[in-house]
């Protein structure tokens, strides 16, 4: 009997009271997602420009994939954010002070004519994400966001390297 209440109360102990522990997770992950959100939202504004820019079936299947898989990472993103009562855009002074990228030139997304001023744009746009990436796989403490951060950098740099050879005329 005495191990019976025995276990009961480490049962009792071990459940916290019905709480779920909290995630670990630190101002370098919070920020990496608020600033990642806006700028795969920038992303996907760039990709949707293939529609009429990009000539290539090459191109036109990279910035669908693009679209679809950012489109998922926002989503979960956000996610993530809400899951740790955390806003989903950082305070505007914030930003300098985690690496601070700026967004792409409007006026350079703008000014995209052709299919290489949108492969050339898309490069460094993709460029800006493994360096936040870098900086998240460095800084962070949450493993599943440092792991995906992992995941960013290593996608993003095959996406240059394919582009790269979009804009080499003897490949």
């Amino acid at each position: 009997m005495r191990l019976i209440a025995a276990l009961a109360a480490v049962l009792l102990l071990g459940a916290g009271c019905g709480e779920q522990p909290r995630e670990q997770v630190n101002a370098d992950d919070v920020m990496f997602l608020q600033m990642m959100i806006p700028h795969h939202k920038q992303g996907i504004e760039i990709v949707r420009l293939a529609g009429g820019k990009a000539t290539t079936a090459e191109m036109k299947t990279l910035a669908a994939a693009i679209e679809s898989t950012q489109a998922v990472e926002v989503n979960t993103m956000t996610k993530w954010l809400t899951e740790w009562d955390q806003p989903l855009t950082a305070p505007s002074d914030a930003h300098a002070g985690h690496g601070g990228l700026p967004e792409t030139d409007r006026e350079r997304i703008a000014a995209v004519k052709n299919e290489s001023d949108l492969v050339n744009l898309l490069i460094a746009h993709q460029d800006d994400a493994i360096q936040m990436a870098r900086v998240e796989v460095y800084n962070g403490l949450n493993p599943k966001v440092k792991e995906w951060a992992g995941q960013v950098e290593r996608s993003r740099e095959a996406q240059i390297d394919q582009m790269l050879t979009f804009l080499d005329p003897n490949p």
